[in-house]
């Protein structure tokens, strides 16, 4: 790739990613393109090409899991017999809705309509243990807002509040047409789901309150959790759901539940209008095309897509989804192959020693935090390219092609979610993928103290045999380094080598590290990007990860016979590469753990000395930082 060495000199990212900036399209049913997307849609043909082939019978698959997400992508993409069913299906669903008269109408029907996947006042869900990571416990939490966080309902943001909130009620008003409610009715409905969700939005949390792993963990006996509202039996839902009462439950958000009770008490009509219209926004899409439109242009006014994404494309999607360990296993298998992800799985393995070098030489780290770190790293588990095997779960995912697509997902939420129900009070499967082969990321798990590298993510710009090594460990290299980071960023280093919330650091070397990771914060906080400021707070722990894993790759690279500073730099600012619609990129800034792309790219160059001496970079600069700015944690 040619680049423009003067440019780099005051613009890594614009040097390297300029000249695809300027050419690049984004998608008319995307918000953005770049190393990432680019690769989503290439993986999205080659699959959607695939599962096309099967749904006509032109080929064939021994795989019974994989034969019936073949079904279900071809119901879905019946959408000229959803058009002449009209939308019955999901009237069905509403009329349930309709009937309540109280919230004991609720409570009878609470458990199974958590099980069908239907807008709940409590958010259950089933993890890890955080003090006790070797078993599954249940965990509670808030429902999720019309607006996409808290800070959007507060007086800095009441112009983009309001107007976002009138997109939505004009939305709400057409879907509700199409359903064949009346105006008033339906402006009733919409006015009362509006008035709920405001009751919600001051007791839930933001999205950077939410980014602090420490604040999750808030142990209650059910008796305590059920007293928080003589509205609802939680006592009863949670022994439906689990077969039990569990010693604990785990609260990660303790004010909305002491606010529980003030929602719910003489607001009934108005939660019974807000469950009715979330049962709408998350099935109108199953009904005719014109339905799937209009239901997603509240996203898209959020995102900037122009588009919605085409029959195909979301028949592909849901398929997918619900099959997600089923396409991962063939994706995993057809494209990527046993030896890639071997050679994958070196490499990383690669990185951990450069790793625990570096924390062996620590001089900041006691010697009793060090030790602990590097037993952290001995325990860490490697997830390659595709798993071993997939959960049990999708033996039992059965499609019936006579039956309506809506009723279809019901039936394979009820399944999956009494499946992840029933694993409670068991032995964790940590070797267990939470995110399917064919995902085009990586995550590390802090309670399962797990790195994942799907196959998806491992090819060019990020991987390639055609790369040279440099590039390589300034692509995937950095990837992988950037998740073992992830293992000692401000969340994950209060969690040990089991994944239990167990503070393992001494004082001092705890205070020295919050110093540290409050420069991280100051580093990026403020930032002007696509015309708003960078929240440090919110972004400190991919911030510490990225630098983290830059740094470590950098090491390793430079332990290859053929390394090139340069090289290395230049595949580094390739993978961030992005263009998005403004929308996109100020939605990110709120709700994005992440900083933005271009930034992660210039910042973390910006710390490291072997970028200065590579390109030659001197005070006056547009890169250069002075020494004592820089900010290197691992």
């Amino acid at each position: 790739m040619a680049v423009n060495n003067k440019l780099i000199k005051d613009d890594l990212y614009e040097a390297v990613n300029g000249d695809w900036i300027k050419t690049a399209k984004i998608p008319d049913d995307k918000p953005a393109t770049g190393g990432f997307n680019d690769l989503v849609d290439q993986i999205d043909k080659q699959l959607m090409d695939d599962l096309d082939k099967f749904a006509d019978g032109k080929e064939k698959s021994d795989d019974p899991r994989f034969n019936e997400m073949v079904k279900l992508y071809r119901i879905a993409k019946k959408f000229d017999l959803r058009k002449k069913v009209g939308p019955r299906p999901l009237k069905l669903m509403l009329k349930g809705v309709e009937a309540l008269q109280s919230y004991d109408d609720y409570n009878a029907q609470w458990r199974n309509w958590i099980l069908t996947g239907m807008p709940s006042p409590v958010a259950f869900d089933i993890d890890a243990d955080m003090k006790n990571a070797t078993i599954y416990a249940l965990f509670a939490a808030a429902p999720s807002l019309i607006l996409p966080d808290k800070s959007y309902y507060e007086s800095a943001k009441k112009q983009e509040h309001d107007q976002l909130l009138n997109l939505w009620t004009s939305m709400m008003k057409e879907l509700m047409k199409k359903l064949d409610y009346q105006d008033d009715q339906a402006n009733k409905y919409i006015e009362n789901a509006k008035k709920f969700d405001a009751l919600l939005a001051p007791h839930v949390k933001s999205a950077e309150e939410a980014a602090d792993y420490s604040k999750m963990y808030n142990p209650q006996s059910v008796a305590d959790l059920a007293a928080s509202t003589d509205q609802l039996d939680i006592a009863g839902v949670i022994k439906r759901l689990v077969k039990a009462t569990p010693d604990k439950v785990i609260v990660t958000e303790p004010q909305y539940f002491q606010a529980l009770n003030d929602i719910l008490q003489d607001h009934f009509e108005l939660f019974k209008a807000w469950l009715l219209v979330g049962v709408i926004r998350d099935n109108a899409s199953y009904l005719d095309d014109e339905t799937r439109e209009i239901n997603g242009r509240y996203s898209r006014a959020l995102s900037g897509s122009k588009k919605p994404v085409s029959q195909r494309k979301f028949s592909y999607y849901l398929a997918r989804d619900v099959f997600s360990q089923v396409m991962g296993d063939y994706y995993g298998k057809k494209y990527f192959g046993p030896q890639a992800k071997q050679d994958v799985h070196h490499m990383v393995e690669q990185m951990i020693k450069v790793y625990k070098g570096r924390l062996a030489n620590n001089t900041w780290l006691g010697k009793a935090t060090r030790d602990k770190a590097i037993l952290k790293l001995d325990k860490l588990g490697i997830q390659v390219g595709y798993p071993d095997s997939i959960p049990a779960l999708y033996d039992h995912l059965k499609v019936q092609e006579g039956e309506s697509l809506i009723a279809n997902i019901n039936q394979l939420n009820v399944v999956a979610n009494k499946e992840m129900f029933g694993r409670w009070n068991k032995p964790v499967d940590r070797m267990r993928w939470e995110m399917s082969a064919a995902t085009v990321n990586a995550y590390y798990h802090p309670f399962k103290n797990i790195i994942v590298f799907p196959a998806a993510i491992l090819q060019a710009p990020f991987y390639s045999l055609k790369q040279s090594s440099s590039e390589n460990y300034g692509g995937i290299g950095a990837v992988i380094a950037h998740e073992i980071s992830h293992a000692f960023d401000n969340n994950g280093a209060l969690f040990d080598e089991l994944g239990n919330l167990n503070n393992w650091w001494t004082e001092e070397d705890s205070a020295h590290f919050k110093q540290l990771a409050q420069k991280m914060i100051k580093e990026f906080d403020g930032l002007d990007f696509a015309g708003q400021k960078v929240n440090g707070k919110l972004t400190v722990s991919e911030n510490i990860a990225d630098g983290g894993g830059l740094s470590c790759a950098l090491e390793a690279a430079k332990q290859e016979d053929d390394f090139n500073a340069k090289e290395f730099f230049i595949n580094w600012a390739t993978i961030w590469r992005m263009k998005a619609t403004k929308q996109y990129e100020q939605l990110l800034l709120s709700i994005d753990v992440h900083a933005p792309q271009k930034l992660r790219a210039n910042v973390q160059a910006q710390n490291l000395a072997d970028f200065y001496q590579a390109f030659d970079i001197q005070p006056g600069d547009g890169m250069y930082k002075a020494p004592e700015d820089r900010v290197n944690i691992w």
